[in-house]
């Protein structure tokens, strides 16, 4: 080897402020193609009395050519390389870091509860299914197969309670009352009266009518204060002596083609009247006002009976 030229550089004398010392330069260290090492850098540190002008700077030098022994910037220096651009070197690799998440990952790693979740599902699905059970269990059908808004036939006559005024919702929304009466109260055909010897009867003064038990009796009742024209049901309490009986029943003149039955519905002794109270209703069509209800003994009824108390009731 020759003075200025020691081979190729090594690391140790890649100062790039070597050229400011005797020793840096005796060894052939030049000044950097830029300022302080940067390339394209404004500050370019020289040497006094070192700058030419209009001559070619010398290799080397600034704003000249590269000394050959110094790569341009930017550019790989084939005598000194990293180690992975030598035959059988290999490019680093970067640290690998285990994945954490099942059982079998980092240090305190745990999966997802997977039994936890299933046995949750399991829990919603049961529920569901019972909750499907018990709507279907719980259906409001009635043993005839009609739901609670299906009503069934409608009987027009049977045995019920003692008759009470009743009220009705009128236009305004108020309730009225239905008309009531006693049967003493009635217009009676020829031959019949009011009488109180047999106990039981609820009129006022214990007084019902008698003598329907011949053919052409007739008790009239003139209905007044009809709110709203419909259907509404006739209450007729009555007394026999432990035998059906029934009468021809007429609204507004026109007959109502199915007789008032008044049986003997308690099955009370034959001949025992004061045991013979009962109640029969019909359900009659009145129209908006006032309307007129005809109870008669006509051929073929069987009229041994006598009147309590009549009532207008809701249909």
């Amino acid at each position: 080897m020759t003075p200025g030229n020691n081979g190729a550089s090594t690391p140790e004398d890649d100062d790039p402020f070597g050229y400011l010392y005797a020793d840096g330069q005796a060894n052939g260290a030049q000044p950097p193609s830029g300022g302080y090492g940067y390339p394209n850098s404004v500050s370019r540190v020289r040497a006094v009395g070192e700058r030419q002008y209009g001559q070619q700077p010398p290799p080397g030098a600034p704003g000249g050519p590269p000394h050959p022994q110094q790569a341009a910037y930017g550019q790989p220096n084939t005598h000194y390389a990293a180690p992975e651009t030598f035959p059988g070197g290999s490019a680093p690799t970067a640290p690998q870091h285990p994945v954490q998440g099942g059982r079998s990952g980092g240090r305190g790693g745990r999966g997802p509860n997977t039994k936890g979740l299933l046995i949750g599902a399991v829990a919603v699905v049961a529920a569901v299914v019972i909750g499907i059970s018990v709507a279907m269990l719980g259906g409001d059908d009635t043993d005839d197969g009609k739901t609670d808004d299906q009503a069934g036939p409608t009987p027009t006559q049977t045995e019920s309670g003692e008759p009470t005024p009743s009220s009705s919702a009128g236009e305004d929304g108020e309730e009225v009352d239905l008309p009531a009466i006693d049967a003493k109260a009635l217009r009676l055909s020829d031959g019949m009266s009011t009488a109180s010897d047999i106990q039981g009867a609820q009129a006022d003064g214990g007084v019902y009518v008698t003598g329907f038990n011949k053919v052409g009796a007739k008790v009239t009742w003139t209905v007044n204060g009809i709110e709203k024209a419909g259907s509404y049901r006739l209450d007729v309490r009555y007394g026999i002596p432990g035998t059906d009986a029934d009468a021809t029943l007429l609204v507004n003149g026109k007959d109502t083609t199915r007789p008032l039955n008044m049986k003997n519905f308690g099955g009370t002794p034959e001949g025992d009247w004061e045991k013979g109270w009962q109640t029969t209703w019909a359900t009659v069509n009145l129209n908006e006002g006032t309307n007129t209800i005809e109870l008669a003994c006509n051929e073929g009824n069987k009229c041994d009976v006598v009147f309590d108390q009549f009532a207008i009731t809701e249909g």
